[in-house]
């Protein structure tokens, strides 16, 4: 069975669209308008949370855009961008894939939904600042991470960048990049460049 992705542009489905085209699979992609769960039909009965991503590959039936990418990769490898058990770089791989989404884009959340999402009177301007100084302290890490290196694992791009990457990709759109660090904003620009990274958030 083709892996059926739905996404919407921009969402953090852009993680299993980016790891897809990076592997070369072939897959169906059902793109929504955000947020689905208003605007997509019968959506609630794909996915009863209503959010996005949703995978669906026959075996699996996954709603964790992270995992989703790690899935994707181990299921459907070998590939490069994958890290196992063997590799020595491998509990580093992990972390990172689960701070990216946990640490990394929880806090841009919050900032999004008080500043554009809520209705104008329910929007928090304290909130959002709050949560906006939460993900920079946290950003630190990935600063610190590229020390020296072009990636974050095993000297090559990997599922934890494609991760990570998209959390810088939200920042930006948040109008965050003017506060990336040098080695952060290198990294960044490095995964820009990347074709299935330009797809993945046109689509």
């Amino acid at each position: 069975m083709t892996v059926k992705l739905y996404h919407c542009q921009g969402s953090r489905s852009v993680r299993p669209l980016w790891t897809l085209e990076e592997m070369g699979l072939p897959y169906e992609l059902v793109a929504m308008k955000f947020p689905p769960r208003f605007f997509q039909e019968n959506y609630l009965k794909v996915n009863p949370l209503g959010t996005v991503p949703f995978m669906d590959d026959g075996e699996a039936q996954m709603t964790e855009s992270a995992g989703i990418s790690q899935y994707l990769a181990e299921k459907y490898g070998p590939t490069d961008i994958a890290l196992g058990l063997g590799d020595k770089d491998y509990g580093n791989y992990l972390n990172w894939i689960h701070r990216s989404d946990a640490t990394l884009t929880f806090p841009q959340t919050i900032v999004l939904r008080y500043t554009q999402l809520e209705p104008e009177e329910r929007r928090l301007k304290q909130a959002a600042d709050d949560y906006t100084q939460w993900f920079f302290a946290r950003l630190r890490s990935v600063e610190k991470g590229l020390e020296g290196k072009d990636y974050l694992c095993a000297n090559r791009f990997t599922v934890a960048d494609i991760c990570v990457g998209y959390a810088l990709y939200l920042a930006d759109t948040l109008g965050f990049k003017d506060g990336f660090k040098p080695n952060t904003l290198a990294y960044y620009e490095r995964l820009q460049a990347r074709p299935a990274f330009q797809k993945a958030i046109t689509l």
